[in-house]
């Protein structure tokens, strides 16, 4: 009997790198969802300078799940698709994870980012990966932890900022058409 290989990406581990979580590093399914809440000092919402709070939802990639994805996007302000760049399947399911998660929600492409992970050991080919539209219009980032962990760091933190920002912006247009 041949064993079927499982095709990972590494969602809970990178999910785990960027909110400081916990160091889980093995590779395993996540079932349904889990949800880590963290606190970060450098994305500020005022100018009281007080770190704002997130929460991020690690959503299991199954299809088995697709009964629970309405409860995950309801009242998301952002989406971070994490895909395995070396699985041509993976590209497939990008497009359906963002009509799904971005353009059903009426998301901006700006509060959706792409991450091509690349796993331990598995090389790290940022040239080679080209995606078709809307995908290519999207902000695109490739995380290795064992590279280059601060760089993902950085690009998630520039992430949070703008997700805070059009938020902030969003709430001040409300505001200003209560007030005309």
């Amino acid at each position: 009997k041949k064993k079927k290989k499982k095709l990972y990406v590494g969602k809970t581990v990178l999910a785990n790198f960027l909110t400081e979580s916990s160091d889980i590093t093995e590779y395993s399914p996540t079932q349904g969802v889990r949800i880590l809440e963290f606190e970060n000092p450098d994305v500020t919402s005022n100018n009281k300078g007080t770190g704002c709070e997130f929460e991020l939802w690690d959503c299991g990639g199954d299809p088995k799940f697709e009964s629970c994805w309405p409860a995950l996007m309801k009242d998301a302000h952002g989406v971070v698709i994490v895909f395995n760049a070396d699985i041509p399947s993976h590209r497939k399911e990008m497009e359906m994870w963002y009509s799904c998660f971005v353009q059903q929600q009426s998301l901006q492409d700006t509060q959706c980012m792409l991450i091509a992970h690349h796993k331990p050991g598995s090389g790290d080919d940022k040239g080679s990966l080209s995606l078709s539209p809307p995908l290519n219009k999207l902000k695109l980032v490739h995380s290795n932890l064992e590279d280059d962990p601060e760089e993902i760091r950085m690009e998630f933190l520039k992430y949070l900022k703008s997700i805070i920002n059009s938020m902030s912006e969003s709430r001040d247009r409300e505001e200003m058409s209560i007030m005309t």
